[in-house]
């Protein structure tokens, strides 16, 4: 009878070897990213909007101390930008257009957030009708989210490997649509950090740096013409900084019931050319095309959070989105409409151009 006993009791703790239910699995997954004083984690981000896809290479960074680094590289065009989370605030840096931006935020914590491990245990540990499935390569976990902006967003799908360490998160849309997936290629919980890894005026004067480099070999380039060709480069340079045109403008192909375009109008400004478009009607919206100038580092403030908008790292306020593209910055302002189809009337700008 006692081998009997012990045998049994070797069934099943060999059956019960490797398999979690939904509580221990969140538990163990929640302890290891909260018990973690840095992680860095690589991946690819694929985002879906209008029938197109934009790819992201991206890199998350963590450390104790409320500290955060998201760097989101275009695979399309090589655009890359950094999310900055520091003591002094939050920043998006983008270094091909010499700007930074400071956010009055409370970025990560607000909203979900594909790309970094902690808003989206909050998110599994807040929804307690989440479901759990056992797969060959691990679990999936699929639980609520919470885009404020984007209220079509309902769940995400968590994919977890029988390491405990999240391979794949899906974002999808009320109809099950996939509109974000972010596929994981590493995650080191013990990595290190350069002491101004987290510091913006580290990124902030690289491109201070890369614009005195840029200086240096113009006047270099320059020293080896005659004065002549010199006073005509200085004199066309000056021409293309102060005359700079929108080639093609842009309109959104999405516009709310009852509601339609009333005026246009085109304005002169110092770094170009400014076109308002004036929409009027049941939801009356205002888009702006601005051109703008990389010559000197500026940070701006803004009042809001940055988000991903179409194929770059913008900005969204309850009654704006904003953000800049092909050396032209787009906002879409109104003060009637909500902001998830205000959103959306700013993502239907991404499609072909209407020249003027």
């Amino acid at each position: 009878m006692k081998k009997l006993f012990i045998f049994l009791g070797v069934i099943l703790l060999v059956s019960g070897c490797g398999k979690y239910d939904d509580s221990d699995l969140i538990k163990d997954l929640s302890k290891k990213v909260e018990q973690s004083q840095a992680y860095h984690m690589t991946g690819t981000l694929e985002i879906y909007r209008n029938e197109e896809k934009y790819t992201y290479a991206v890199e998350s960074s963590y450390k104790e101390g409320d500290l955060f680094k998201v760097n989101l590289i275009n695979q399309n065009n090589n655009h890359e930008q950094i999310i900055l989370k520091n003591k002094e605030g939050v920043y998006v840096i983008t270094p091909s257009l010499n700007k930074s931006f400071k956010f009055q935020s409370d970025w990560p914590y607000n909203n979900s957030q594909i790309y970094l491990l902690q808003p989206i245990i909050t998110d599994l540990n807040n929804d307690n009708d989440r479901t759990f499935e056992k797969t060959d390569n691990g679990y999936v976990i699929t639980s609520k989210v919470n885009y404020s902006s984007e209220r079509d967003f309902s769940n995400q799908k968590i994919y977890v490997d029988n390491d405990i360490n999240i391979t794949k998160v899906e974002v999808l849309d009320s109809d099950n649509n996939v509109q974000m997936c972010l596929t994981v290629t590493d995650i080191d919980f013990k990595a290190k950090f350069d002491g101004n890894y987290f510091d913006s005026n580290n990124y902030l004067k690289q491109i201070e740096e890369k614009e005195d480099t840029k200086k240096e070999q113009q006047e270099e380039d320059n020293e080896v013409t005659n004065d002549s060709n010199k006073e005509q480069n200085k004199n066309q340079q000056s021409t293309d900084t102060t005359t700079s045109k929108i080639q093609d403008i842009v309109y959104p192909m999405y516009v709310p019931v009852d509601t339609q375009l009333s005026g246009q109008d085109i304005v002169e400004t110092v770094t170009g050319e400014r076109v308002i478009l004036t929409f009027t009607g049941e939801s009356a919206f205002t888009v702006v095309q601005e051109t703008i100038s990389d010559e000197e580092t500026t940070t701006n403030y803004v009042y809001g959070d940055p988000y991903l908008i179409l194929d770059t790292v913008g900005s969204i306020t309850d009654y704006s989105v904003s953000w800049i593209s092909n050396g032209v910055e787009y906002s879409v302002m109104s003060d009637t409409m909500e902001i998830d189809e205000l959103l959306t009337v700013a993502q239907s700008i991404s499609v072909k151009a209407v020249s003027k």
